[in-house]
C-alpha cells in the first residue's frame, strides 16, 4: 500500500474509532474505568471477571446451581415437586454483585447503554448455558403497555434483539403479550409469585408458534413463575413444541 492510501486508511479508522467511542464510549458502564480492549464494549474486563458464572452441577430443569454439594446435574426438589412447562431454564450468572448492580442500572435506573454490553455477554455465552439449540423463535417476555409507558423500554426485548441477531434466530415481539396489569414480584412468596401472573399473558397469532421450539428471553430468573406462565400459554395457547428460558441472571 501507497503512503497516500496507507494516510487515507488510517484516517477513516481513526473518524470510525471517533464515531464509535462517541456511541459507546470507551470507559466502563460500571466501574467508570478506561475500557483497554476493542473487545470491552461497554464493560471492562475486571468486572466481566467479577461475575459469578453459573456452571455444572446444575438441576437439569430450572438450571439451580448446587454449588460443589453434586458432582452431576439432577432435578432439584422444587422441581421434583411443581410442574414446569419449559423443558429447561438456563442463566448466564448469578443475580449478585456486579451482575446484579448493572440489571438494577438498565431496569430501574434506566441506563439503556447497558443493554448493549449486556446483550452481548447473553448472546456469547449463550453456547456455554444453553447448549444445543434448534430454535425457530427468540420471544421476549412483555411487559405491560402502562408498564412499557412508565419505564419507556422493554429490558427484556433488549436483551433478545441480540440473541436473535448474534445466533441468526428470528425474533418475534409482538405475538405474546401482557393484557393483565400486574403488580411487582418483588417481595412475593412463591405462590403469591404464580397468582400474581396466572391469565397475564395472550398470545395474538398462535400459528406464528406453532410446533415451533421456542426461546423465551427475560433479565433475571427469580421464582419461575412468570417465565413458567409463558411457557404454559405457548404451548397450550401458541401450539408451541417446546420452550426453553434463558436469562441474564438468576437468583440462587
Amino acid at each position: 500500500m501507497n503512503t497516500c492510501a496507507s494516510t487515507v486508511t488510517k484516517g477513516v479508522k481513526s473518524v470510525i474509532g471517533a464515531i464509535r467511542d462517541c456511541i459507546y464510549p470507551p470507559f466502563c458502564l460500571l466501574c467508570d474505568t478506561y475500557c483497554n480492549s476493542d473487545d470491552e464494549v461497554g464493560i471492562c474486563s475486571d468486572c466481566l471477571s467479577q461475575i459469578h458464572y453459573i456452571q455444572n452441577p446444575l438441576c437439569n430443569k430450572c438450571g439451580k446451581p448446587f454449588g460443589h454439594e453434586f458432582i452431576y446435574n439432577h432435578l432439584c426438589g422444587d422441581c421434583l415437586s411443581n410442574q414446569r412447562y419449559f423443558s429447561r431454564a438456563r442463566a448466564v450468572g448469578l443475580y449478585s454483585g456486579i451482575l446484579r448492580n448493572a440489571v438494577h442500572l438498565l431496569k430501574y435506573q434506566l441506563n439503556h447503554s447497558l443493554a448493549t454490553p449486556l446483550g452481548i455477554l447473553m448472546s456469547c455465552r449463550m453456547d456455554n448455558v444453553v447448549g444445543e439449540f434448534p430454535f425457530q423463535a427468540v420471544v421476549p417476555v412483555p411487559l405491560h403497555p402502562k408498564r412499557l409507558r412508565e419505564r419507556g423500554f422493554n429490558q427484556a426485548l433488549s436483551l433478545a434483539r441480540f440473541v436473535s441477531r448474534f445466533h441468526s434466530i428470528p425474533l418475534d415481539r409482538n405475538n405474546l403479550v401482557r393484557t393483565r396489569w400486574t403488580h411487582t414480584q418483588v417481595g412475593l412468596s412463591e405462590r403469591k409469585r404464580k397468582e400474581n401472573v396466572k391469565g397475564a399473558f395472550v398470545v395474538k397469532k398462535d400459528k406464528n408458534f406453532h410446533n415451533k421450539h421456542i426461546l423465551l428471553v427475560d433479565d433475571v430468573y427469580t421464582s419461575g413463575s412468570t417465565v413458567d406462565e409463558c411457557a404454559k400459554v405457548l404451548l397450550k395457547d401458541g401450539g408451541a413444541r417446546t420452550v426453553q428460558i434463558l436469562t441474564l441472571a438468576r437468583a440462587a
